[in-house]
């Protein structure tokens, strides 16, 4: 446990000179306060949408872009990265298991993404009270949900990079690899699985079925959790009507995020075990 905790804690002091920390946050603190201001028109008594209501949205649509990205961007040379710069064989010459280094290294970067989300979406709410809009519980529990659960997709994505890292064998293959990650899991996925949808007409693809699809994304996952969150505001989302096809409860989808998490954390974990210095 201390050597997890002091590689955690080296991997934070890292993102802080890198200024990692810094740019993540300012970066989701600029673009939750630009959503406050500018995209707050659809709300009030007339179409029944409060503006923290609509703020969640915003900011659950951005997330699905731009989280990954950045965890990917932070974790995609953790292993191949610090082989190459010959870190990892120092390293890994002190009494340190190999999965104490993976483990390490996670909670780091999970902890640099948690403060980057917490206090950069944060930064909207600051804003709505400094404006004197109301807010009530239930908003406040969904925008917390929301931060709770983007949190979860940048680990997911987090142990994606980490499982591309430890198979690769250069860092320009690992940000190559991540990138059309990122694409087919952002982008492809959905813009082929709205396409079937359109294509099958509701003929042949039953609840279950869609309900497979959608667990095999976790963006998907992220989405449909979040929708559940605020039910007031669910139209304004893109994709309520494939929510609203889906049967699948908060836990189903929580868990499916956490299993998200841990699958490419152990294959991380086994690749890198097996893989020489």
């Amino acid at each position: 446990m201390n050597a997890v905790l002091t590689i955690t804690a080296k991997e934070i002091r890292q993102a802080v000179r890198n200024r990692w920390v810094l740019a993540a946050t300012l970066l989701l603190a600029a673009l939750a306060l630009s959503l406050t201001f500018l995209g707050s028109a659809p709300s009030g008594s007339n179409v029944g949408a409060r503006p923290l209501d609509v703020i969640i949205v915003s900011l659950s649509s951005l997330t699905i872009f731009l989280v990954p990205l950045i965890a990917l961007l932070i974790s995609h040379d953790a292993i191949v990265g610090d082989m190459e710069r010959g870190t990892m064989l120092l390293l890994l010459s002190y009494p340190v298991a190999r999965w104490q280094v993976l483990v390490g290294k996670f909670c780091g970067h999970l902890a640099v993404l948690a403060f980057a989300t917490c206090f950069g979406y944060g930064a909207a709410v600051a804003a709505l009270l400094a404006t004197g809009s109301e807010m009530d519980r239930e908003g406040l529990a969904a925008f917390i949900a929301m931060i709770g659960s983007s949190v979860l997709l940048g680990a997911v994505f987090i142990a994606i990079g980490y499982w591309v890292s430890a198979l690769v064998r250069d860092r320009g293959t690992a940000a190559g690899v991540c990138i059309g990650l990122w694409l087919l899991l952002v982008l492809v996925y959905d813009m082929a699985l709205l396409g079937l949808l359109v294509l099958d007409r509701g003929q042949n693809m039953s609840g279950s079925v869609l309900n497979t699809l959608l667990l095999l994304n976790p963006t998907d996952i992220y989405r449909l959790l979040n929708l559940t969150g605020f039910a007031n505001v669910s139209a304004f989302s893109g994709m309520a009507g494939l929510a609203g096809s889906a049967t699948l409860s908060v836990r189903i989808l929580v868990a499916a995020l956490a299993l998200w998490t841990l699958i490419p954390l152990i294959a991380a974990s086994l690749s890198f075990s097996r893989r020489e210095l």
